[in-house]
Order: structure tokens, then sequence, then C-alpha cells
């Protein structure tokens, strides 16, 4: 399969000619006490190496939602219907999803990506229609994507990002099945227990839980030769896990900074960061999801997230809640007065 996938370019070194030294000085000439604003210190070093920039300054961010169906869904794995996806597609559109409210709030470019879903949309502003299927197959019976499938959906994912202006990308995802998906990427490809993966996604009783990781080992144990990452997407799925999984490579080789959501936008990174480990230089994590895989994910990704709000609506709810903090990192590295600038002492 990866014959299929266009060459990965290697990515840019983040710290040329002593950048981290020179970002760590400007933060600690700051007129605080050393280290007194604790991990937004390390937020505004990760963006200015990832920017290249002393004084980074976000520009055009881009909210994308990638949306698809997921053919295990019929299974039972999920609390609501196939139909909430395309319904939900609808509901961003016409601007009444929590991230469609974040996202006005927050003046993030709100885009909506039809990456699979089982229904036709009527072309408007603000969705992009890059349907590879209406809706994976059933990973029970046999591979959710075929290899073209799946290297169609990456490929798609890396030129729709190539398209969007801006310097910063924020993940979102919508897909009725979709925490499935996550949770057998994080087995396979985390090597983790697949009961440790599963959560209550949008809501699932005991008995539908119990349900949901019976089904999840099952198809885990259909597709055990699903060993590399590429194998592995293609038999777990999804389609916008695979656009997702394109976009966070081109937005990594233009030096965009990646703002991740929570677990299903987690597991794309898993996969990329799999195909080309450096990605993980360009991400922010913006929060640890209320799924119990998400914290797994974090830690197989090394990845520490900036909040802990239980957060488990996906859309990409959690990176636009975050954004402000990455904006007043930027900010307070360009505007803070240093302890020179200011004509204050500096400590003994």
């Amino acid at each position: 399969m990866q014959d299929l996938i266009p060459t990965i370019a290697p990515l840019a070194q983040l710290n040329p000619a002593g950048l981290a030294g020179a970002l760590r000085q400007r933060i600690d000439q700051k007129t605080k006490p050393l280290g007194a604003l604790g991990r937004l210190e390390e937020l505004m070093l990760r963006l200015g190496l990832i920017l290249g920039n002393e004084t980074p300054e976000l520009q055009q961010p881009q909210l994308v939602v990638f949306a698809a169906d997921h053919g295990l869904a019929a299974r039972g794995v999920s609390a609501y219907p196939s139909d909430v996806t395309w319904q939900m597609v609808e509901n961003f559109l016409a601007g009444g999803a929590a991230v469609s409210v974040l996202a006005r709030q927050h003046g993030l470019a709100l885009t909506v990506v039809d990456a699979g879903v089982r229904h036709e949309f009527a072309p408007r502003p603000g969705l992009v229609i890059a349907k590879i299927a209406a809706g994976t197959a059933d990973a029970l019976e046999e591979p959710a994507m075929t290899a073209e499938q799946c290297a169609a959906a990456i490929t798609a994912g890396r030129k729709l990002l190539g398209r969007l202006p801006g310097n910063a990308l924020l993940l979102g995802e919508m897909g009725i099945g979709n925490t499935s998906a996550a949770s057998l990427l994080l087995a396979r490809l985390g090597g983790q227990a697949v009961a440790s993966c599963v959560g209550r996604g949008t809501g699932l009783d005991d008995e539908q839980l119990a349900r949901k990781t019976q089904i999840l080992a099952q198809v885990l144990e259909r597709h055990a030769q699903a060993a590399t990452p590429l194998q592995a997407l293609a038999a777990f799925g999804g389609f916008e896990i695979a656009m997702m999984v394109g976009a966070v490579l081109q937005a990594a080789q233009e030096r965009r900074v990646v703002v991740v959501d929570g677990f299903i936008a987690s597991a794309a990174v898993l996969v990329a960061a799999q195909l080309q480990p450096a990605v993980l230089e360009r991400c922010i994590f913006t929060h640890q999801s209320g799924e119990p895989g998400h914290r797994l994910m974090l830690q197989a990704l090394q990845a520490h997230a900036l909040l802990d709000l239980g957060l488990r609506l996906g859309e990409g709810s959690g990176a636009a809640l975050a954004w402000p903090l990455l904006v007043s990192a930027c900010r307070i590295l360009c505007e803070m007065a240093s302890f020179a600038s200011a004509g204050v002492s500096e400590r003994d």
C-alpha cells in the first residue's frame, strides 16, 4: 500500500541555528520569575519552533471537520444511528453545533469535509465534497477500506490542506462509529489490550459497552495480519481518519501548527507519526478526552494535553476551546516586556 501514497518529503529541522536557545532566553527575560508562566512557557517555545520565529504569529487558522460513516456502526457499537453523521454535517453548516459556535467566537475559518458520508449534500459555501465512498465497509466482514481507497483518502487530505491558507490547522471530525475505529487503531498500533481502549462513545450503557468491546476484539482477530500503520488504517477505517492523516502530513510538511482535538483526531496523528515521526514536533494536543483510550493514546504519543475537561464530543470542540491559549502564548512572547525594556530589576 505504501506504493500508492505519494512520497513524504523529509520534514524541515525545527531548531535551525539555535532557535530553541534564543526562544528560551527571550522567555526567561520577560518581566516575571523564571518559569512563572508554567506550561504556557512550554507552549511559547513549541509555537516558536514550529513557526521558526522568535516572535511567532498565528495567521488565518483553519478548523477542518472531516466527516464519514462507518460500516461497523450497523453492529450496534454506537448509541446513535448512522444518520446522525449527515444530520450533524447539516448542523455544522447551519451554524448550530458546538464547534460552529466556538469557531464564530474565536474567528476560526470552519470547513466541513464530506470524506465518506452516506448522504448526498447540496453544494454550498463551507462544504468540501471529497467523498471516497458512501461509508466504509463492515470491518468485521472485510477491511473497512481497500488499499486504493485508503491511499485516495490520504491524498485527498493532503491536497485539501494544501489549498487552505494560514499557518495553523485545527483538526475536527464527525462519524458515528469512529470511536471504534480509533480504539482499534490504538490497540493495534499502540500495543494495548482492546478492552483498555474502548469507551462509551456516544453514551453506551454497560451492556452495550460490553457488546462493543466484544465486537472490536473480533475485528482485531479478523485483521490480525494488518500490522503496519497503513494496513491497520485500511482494515479499521475510516475515511475521515485517513483524510486527517493526509492533512496532518501536509500541514507538518508546510510547517503549520497542527492543533489536535480529542481521541479520534489523536488516532489520525498516531498513524501519521508512525509514517513520519517528526510530525509530533508540529502538534499541540489540546485536551485529554473523557474517552478512556485517549489517555493511553496520549501516552503512546508521549504527549501532554493542555486541558482536561472531560470532553467527549469531538467535532474539533476541544481544539477550538484551547485555541485562545495558543493565541495568548504568541501574544505574550511577542508583546510582554523584558526586564531591560521595562526598566525592571532582575533577581539578585
